[in-house]
């Protein structure tokens, strides 16, 4: 049996300093039910420690740090508070899945968690002192995939949360490498330097066409390269195989069957349709165990392309961040779409 829901989507257009842009969410945040998410993210930051977590921007990331700034005058509350609840620095999260899929210029994605802990946000940025670029957010600042202008795009994939160390949760740790880096090599020379709290996979790719993926714990990481490139929730490295969670075949199959299309160069509307049909073995409806596909895009890096859609069975809309660079693209406001819940 299944619940019908109908999933909104608001597509948000942010320009200016760190410190305006975060001034602008603010607004965002205050005219939004996303107050209601407040406290639920207070409770998963309790043990965030507020003082590390800015000393360490200072050093990877001022920017964001601003842009906190600008979120906590905009909100009327403490700093403190405001980078305990969105900055991603030592927090918990329940496990998520994500599948990922990069052929012929293109790198499509299917994102599966639940409604109740998603932004419902696709973000155009256009900072003053960063690259420009598009992705989902999470936690307002982070990101769970995304594109920048140079055409570097970066998607998260959880692996595990047993094995952790104080650190950024993926979604920062995604948004500090699409604000600064043009390419794949730039973004593992990051990386590499920012502390990470979890076990996650970073799938990626760029205009030169290399894809790879980091697979990172909190200890070290590992580059697997290929092309096509198939990404989802479990390390393949021998170093790493020991920090899997200990039921990993769901993420092992879904691999098996991405790999059947390297049978056939996909376009990016083909290679979208496979991920968003609701009956695809990489399409999930289990949100209530924080397991339902709640988007579907594809990153065209070499023209800055994308294509997104909402829920399953969704006709994609077609977004150009060369556009929005260059202020011709018409925002459509909100995308919309359906999820059916399996009760």
């Amino acid at each position: 049996m299944h619940q019908y829901e109908e999933l909104v989507v608001k597509v948000v257009d942010l320009k200016g300093s760190y410190y305006q842009m975060g001034l602008q969410q603010s607004e965002e945040i205050r005219s939004s039910s996303k107050l209601e998410q407040q406290a639920l993210l207070q409770s998963m930051t309790k043990t965030s420690n507020a003082q590390k977590a800015q000393q360490i921007f200072q050093d990877v990331s001022p920017n964001l740090l601003h842009e906190l700034e600008g979120l906590a005058t905009g909100l009327q509350m403490p700093l403190d508070t405001v980078v305990k609840m969105y900055s991603g620095y030592n927090i918990s999260f329940p496990t998520m899945g994500c599948t990922a899929f990069v052929q012929s210029g293109n790198y499509v994605r299917n994102y599966d968690f639940s409604p109740k802990i998603y932004d419902a946000r696709l973000v155009f940025s256009k900072p003053t002192h960063g690259y420009a670029s598009v992705g989902f957010s999470q936690q307002i600042i982070g990101r769970l995939d995304g594109m920048n202008e140079k055409g570097l795009v970066v998607g998260l994939h959880f692996v595990n949360n047993d094995y952790k160390d104080e650190g950024f949760i993926a979604s920062t740790i995604v948004r500090i490498l699409l604000d600064q880096c043009k390419n794949i090599e730039e973004a593992i020379a990051l990386i590499a330097k920012l502390p990470h709290g979890y076990g996650y996979n970073y799938s990626m790719t760029d205009q030169s066409g290399k894809a790879i993926v980091v697979e990172a714990s909190p200890q070290e990481q590992f580059i697997r390269a290929d092309n096509p490139l198939i990404c989802t929730n479990h390390f393949e490295s021998t170093v790493l195989q020991d920090n899997n969670r200990k039921w990993i075949e769901g993420s092992v199959q879904r691999k098996e069957y991405v790999t059947s299309f390297l049978k056939e160069e996909l376009s990016a509307n083909a290679a979208y349709r496979h991920f968003n049909d609701g009956q695809s073995p990489v399409f999930f409806k289990d949100y209530q165990a924080y397991f339902g596909t709640l988007h579907t895009v594809v990153y065209s890096p070499g023209n800055l392309e994308i294509l997104v859609g909402i829920g399953e069975n969704s006709e994609p809309n077609l977004l150009s961040l060369k556009e929005y660079i260059e202020g011709s693209l018409a925002f459509p406001g909100t995308i919309m779409g359906k999820i059916y819940q399996e009760i």
